[in-house]
């Protein structure tokens, strides 16, 4: 007579299994009738769980998402295996498990957390813990990325937005304050999106350093200051004056009129919007 060692060895595993999953009793003290506590909760030891279980597993996340108060303990085993631990199946109102998960994916290093599951007096699963806490992120869907930030840039001429060499709120020009209406109302239109506004005056090469950075720093503040007068947040803007510094056009007239008019582009206000969504759609 032949003796099948591997369906004895086999036979024994199930058997094995079989008395594992027997009822041994909860770990937690008095676990409520509704499921949703116990009058002490108590966490099994990592080192005590099944030698199959030993070192915990890698659940599927998207199954361990689905994990749902209602399901009874057939419906949990199927998403997520039976218990890590000797707790039983028949009269046990407790289940905990061993989970590994990676995260971040960059470093690759394993968090291991414990998940506990309590069931109501009909065995339906009713609340779930995690330890740590921190874990439970593990059981919701991964956050939204961050939407993309964008960067646009307005540049108004500052001979169109003022006065011949004034820089005041009354020197803004009428065409001047046409052209800040009408970005005013598309920062607010897009406010939500919006995380900074850098206001940026320039001037040209024409006169002092110093004369060139207080004219663009005043000019820039005014128009901080008429934006904030249309309902624009202050919180969102700066301001700077950036004089003569980041020209964008190089002149070579000799002629004092034909170099100034050459030069305007150089005097300008720059608005930097940073925004995510794709910016503010200018």
């Amino acid at each position: 007579m032949r003796i099948n060692f591997s369906a004895i060895k086999a036979f024994s595993f199930v058997l094995a299994s079989a008395l594992a999953l027997a009822a041994c009793g909860n770990v937690s003290q008095n676990v409520h009738k509704d499921g949703l506590s116990a009058d002490s909760m108590v966490w099994p030891k990592v080192t005590d769980t099944t030698p199959m279980h030993r070192g915990g597993t890698f659940p599927n996340r998207e199954n361990l998402m689905r994990v749902r108060a209602g399901l009874n303990k057939h419906q949990i085993s199927d998403l997520i295996g039976f218990p890590h631990f000797s707790e039983g199946i028949a009269g046990v109102r407790e289940w905990n498990y061993v989970f590994n998960f990676i995260e971040p994916i960059e470093n690759g290093d394993v968090v291991t957390c414990q998940f506990k599951v309590l069931f109501d007096e009909n065995k339906l699963a009713r609340s779930f813990y995690w330890l740590p806490e921190s874990c439970a992120r593990f059981q919701k869907p991964d956050p939204t990325p961050a939407a993309p930030v964008t960067t646009d840039r307005v540049t108004f001429s500052a001979d169109a937005l003022f006065l011949f060499d004034r820089t005041g709120l009354a020197d803004i020009t009428g065409n001047g304050r046409a052209q800040l209406d009408e970005l005013a109302q598309k920062l607010k239109k897009y406010a939500d999106q919006i995380q900074s506004i850098r206001i940026q005056g320039h001037a040209d090469r024409l006169g002092s350093d110093a004369y060139n950075s207080v004219l663009s720093q005043k000019r820039a503040d005014t128009v901080k200051a008429y934006l904030v007068s249309q309902g624009i947040s202050s919180d969102l803007m700066t301001s700077q004056g950036r004089g003569s510094s980041k020209p964008v056009t190089e002149c070579t007239d000799t002629n004092r009129s034909k170099l100034i008019a050459c030069l305007a582009p150089n005097r300008r206000v720059e608005i930097l919007i940073t925004s995510t969504k794709g910016g503010t759609e200018r």
